[in-house]
């Protein structure tokens, strides 16, 4: 069965087009139509289709593709494969869920701590019994090094570079590490409290800067993959779990 997973963002979208498990094919567009998506579908035998939106729900997108496609939209209400013991379901990013589903697609029989490094960091541990547990949220590293600019009257915004030194020998470098190295320091903190919860414990890095800061941790492979494509993979074991 051939599915199409669609993570719609606020400037572009990701699409992935899955032969059950195994993706064959993934892009990203900034700028499609209806007509396009149809079209795509329909030349590759799609026969399921999810999507997921940072935007409010969009009925008539979801009402359009059903007229050719078992359509699902991602919403707080989709029934999981996993147990979802969030205390505030309705507040949870889709994003989320579906990060932790990438990972339980993945490593169903491990305990997973997915680090999503975009514009926030975000934590979430699933166990291999099935269980979402939650995680937690901290600032990402752009947005660390603008909030530093902006809510001061002479700090200067730097670009995102890892000084080589720890000590940073002037304001830039000084910013650099409290920002970069400072993520860096964070997800290694974090991941040694999650490693007290359960263990072994593999954790999934995904989002924009996670191939930047995979390079700057101390975590050692196997523990560490980095994972760009996790939502997809997310939303497509959602989907299978909903439909098959």
């Amino acid at each position: 069965m051939t599915n199409l997973v669609i993570d719609i963002g606020n400037t572009r979208s990701k699409i992935g087009l899955f032969q059950e498990n195994t993706l064959v094919e993934q892009a990203i567009w900034t700028d499609w139509t209806l007509a396009e998506l149809l079209r795509y579908g329909n030349q590759n035998g799609v026969r399921c289709v999810i999507f997921s939106s940072v935007s409010t729900p969009d009925t008539g997108l979801k009402e359009e593709l059903e007229e050719y496609f078992n359509v699902l939209e991602l919403t707080h209400e989709t029934a999981l494969p996993f147990q979802n013991l969030y205390r505030t379901p309705l507040t949870l990013g889709k994003d989320r869920l579906a990060g932790v589903a990438g990972a339980q697609a993945l490593y169903p029989d491990r305990h997973c701590l997915v680090v999503d490094c975009g514009t926030c960091i975000k934590y979430d541990l699933i166990t291999s019994d099935g269980r979402y547990h939650g995680g937690n949220i901290a600032p990402g590293v752009m947005m660390r090094i603008r909030a530093m600019h902006h809510f001061t009257a002479r700090l200067p915004e730097v670009p995102m570079e890892m000084p080589e030194n720890t000590i940073g020998d002037s304001t830039q470098t000084a910013l650099q590490n409290g920002a970069i190295r400072g993520a860096v320091l964070e997800i290694e903190g974090f991941t040694r409290l999650f490693q007290q919860q359960v263990a072994p414990l593999q954790v999934l890095l995904t989002g924009g800067d996670a191939a930047f800061l995979q390079g700057f941790l101390s975590i050692h492979h196997p523990d560490l993959i980095c994972q760009p494509e996790l939502t997809l993979f997310g939303l497509n074991h959602i989907l299978r779990h909903h439909f098959q």
